[in-house]
């Protein structure tokens, strides 16, 4: 009986992804001329085709992979450091420094959109690269999650490196981090996913085509002046969308599941 409820949620999950992927490669008057069906026939490309005609998709698309892959990437290497600072050294104000990022997380990120939108227009970054990544590379999450990491690794590797004469950096890099790489994977996928379907914040800081990541381009498809909405060349669209998360989770599936999987065993 419990794996027949799992199933069930399985398909309750998965059907709506299958319906989209399905959907995509109909044409828009077959998607509703047979709604009652479960799968659709006919095959054709011609969404995707006239989603890459109509809009810069490609522009988008490179936009998105672009800031997301350079804010993970950024987000891991600064709460990395950061994290295990805040585990392993002790400094003046750590414990408070500590607290005032905790509260940072309790901040609403809606709230620091305006300073922040103020601050990109004092430093002449509106509509570049460099407004869309850098409120990304840091984040109280990161911090306290890579923290918390640390705290649980032995610190007997490390003093047995450090009587070999390691430096701090060198412990880091070749024993902490790489004992990390569940805590790692897990951030970095949770940075990009956010980075990825981020949207409000692309929506105000950039002004020209150029500058537009995917989700912003596509809502902006959505929402130009049409007669008939083309849900075809929307579920194409979306169906792109989905292609880099799915792939960056299926990289980081491994130690993101044991990293989850951790907390449940004691020894």
């Amino acid at each position: 009986m419990g794996y027949f409820t799992l199933v069930l949620i399985a398909i309750s999950m998965l059907y709506p992804f299958f319906a989209m992927v399905n959907l995509s490669f109909v044409d828009n008057n077959e998607i509703f001329s047979n709604s009652g069906k479960i799968f659709h026939t006919g095959f054709t490309i011609e969404n995707y085709k006239n989603v890459f005609r109509e809009i810069p998709l490609s522009i988008y698309f490179f936009n998105s992979l672009l800031v997301a892959s350079i804010t993970t990437i950024g987000q891991v290497i600064f709460a990395s450091l950061a994290g295990y600072a805040f585990a392993r050294m002790n400094f003046k104000y750590r414990d408070i420094l500590f607290l005032i990022i905790l509260i940072t997380m309790l901040i609403p990120p809606q709230v620091n959109i305006i300073p922040l939108f103020f601050l990109m227009r004092e430093l002449h970054l509106i509509d570049t690269y460099q407004a869309l990544i850098l409120p990304g590379l840091f984040g109280g999450f990161g911090i306290f999650l890579m923290r918390q990491y640390f705290l649980g690794l032995p610190k007997d590797l490390e003093e047995s490196a450090r009587i070999d004469g390691c430096n701090l950096f060198e412990m880091f890099f070749k024993i902490a981090l790489p004992l990390a790489l569940p805590a790692v994977a897990t951030l970095a996928i949770f940075t990009f996913v956010t980075a990825w379907n981020s949207f409000m914040w692309p929506l105000i800081v950039t002004n020209s085509e150029g500058m537009r990541t995917l989700p912003v381009g596509l809502a902006i498809y959505k929402g130009s002046f049409r007669e008939l909405t083309l849900w075809g060349e929307l579920l194409a669209c979306s169906v792109i969308c989905t292609i880099p998360v799915i792939g960056v989770f299926l990289l980081g599936k491994k130690y993101f599941i044991s990293d989850i999987l951790q907390g449940g065993v004691k020894e």
